[in-house]
């Protein structure tokens, strides 16, 4: 299959790029094919974080959001920052640039389904469910991906229902694959892209969620804490995060996730059994009495900053989002404007 444009990822950075295309095509007059393939079964299906949003980005992307029935309703009221003993909390001023007045605390996985309907709106083909697994090369440059075989078995051997995966043949190939994406990985490497703009090596944290739906008394839509100290020692680097959704439901951890730093020193410290002191403290306890965890997971996230972002084009095509690095660690958000310039230029 051949397109002008294909995308590998339909998260925030992968969806705003292609709608930015499709802007871009419209007010030029031109009629480029773009495709998206997500490995998730559905758009939003792998999107794993409570989120607090600017909205400025989404502003630009889609002036007449709030009108258009975006799931961005439920406005930051109220920032908290402690640091935490074993038994106490003790509640230290917000650093400035984590302050959210006029942000926004949103399911992130339900502003990628809206967003992914702008998108077919707009005429941009999503493929769900599957999963790309090769990048293509032809005379130097990317010339689109590979989709992964289906129907294989434990031992490797082909099913009965086994079917070839496709290959997709692009013009120009974004990557929004996400945290240390394998394609991202592979494109990084064939083409030096660290070493071009002498980038530092990209480094990691991990990351575990849940979403609570806790009492009604003890939910305050909007708030948002942020933790430090307890249970981790000095010596580790990771905090926690809490955020009030809508419907009584809170976020747990960074854009609710509890995170650690890959350069923790103890080969025995186990990040779960760390989340789960956590919530025993008795400032995170208080709150999670009487409640019921609905959902949780895991992931990675890259907090290398400015100084590890590579050469983001390449021949062929370019790097989006978390791909290329682009989380801001001292806000913990992402640039989202950024993911949406490659658009800009791919109808060029």
């Amino acid at each position: 299959m051949e397109y002008d444009v294909c995308i590998v990822g339909a998260g925030p950075a992968g969806l705003s790029a292609a709608i930015k295309l499709k802007q871009e095509c419209q007010a030029k007059e031109k009629d480029l094919s773009v495709c998206i393939v997500e490995k998730g079964s559905e758009v939003g299906a792998h999107i794993l974080s409570g989120n607090v949003l600017e909205p400025h980005a989404l502003t630009e992307l889609l002036p007449n959001w709030q009108e258009d029935g975006a799931p961005v309703s439920t406005p930051a009221v109220e920032d908290r920052f402690f640091v935490l003993s074993e038994k106490r909390a003790f509640r230290i001023p917000t650093p400035k640039q984590m302050h959210n007045k006029g942000n926004f605390v949103i399911s992130l996985s339900q502003l990628c389904r809206w967003l992914g309907q702008k998108a077919e709106e707009a005429g941009v083909e999503i493929y769900p469910g599957f999963a790309a697994s090769e990048v293509l090369y032809r005379n130097g440059a990317v010339t689109g991906v590979a989709t992964n075989d289906m129907g294989i078995s434990k031992s490797g051997a082909k099913k009965g229902t086994f079917q070839r995966g496709m290959e997709l043949r692009a013009r120009a190939t974004l990557f929004a694959e996400g945290c240390r994406g394998s394609l991202s990985q592979d494109v990084i490497k064939e083409f030096g892209l660290r070493e071009a703009v002498g980038a530092e090596d990209q480094t990691y944290a991990l990351g575990l969620k849940e979403v609570w739906e806790v009492r009604a008394e003890k939910h305050k839509a909007g708030r948002i804490w942020h933790t430090v100290g307890y249970p981790l020692p000095t010596s580790t680097y990771g905090g926690s995060f809490l955020y009030h959704l809508d419907d009584n439901k809170v976020a747990l951890g960074y854009v609710s996730r509890f995170v650690v730093a890959l350069d923790y020193k103890d080969p025995y410290l186990s990040l779960y059994q760390e989340f789960q002191r956590w919530k025993q403290h008795p400032k995170i306890r208080e709150l999670l009495d009487g409640g019921t965890c609905l959902q949780y997971g895991a992931r990675t996230l890259n907090e290398g900053g400015f100084q590890s972002i590579p050469k983001l084009t390449f021949p062929g095509g370019a790097l989006l989002g978390c791909s290329a690095g682009f989380l801001n660690v001292p806000k913990i958000k992402v640039s989202s404007p950024v993911s949406s310039l490659p658009g800009s230029a791919s109808v060029e």
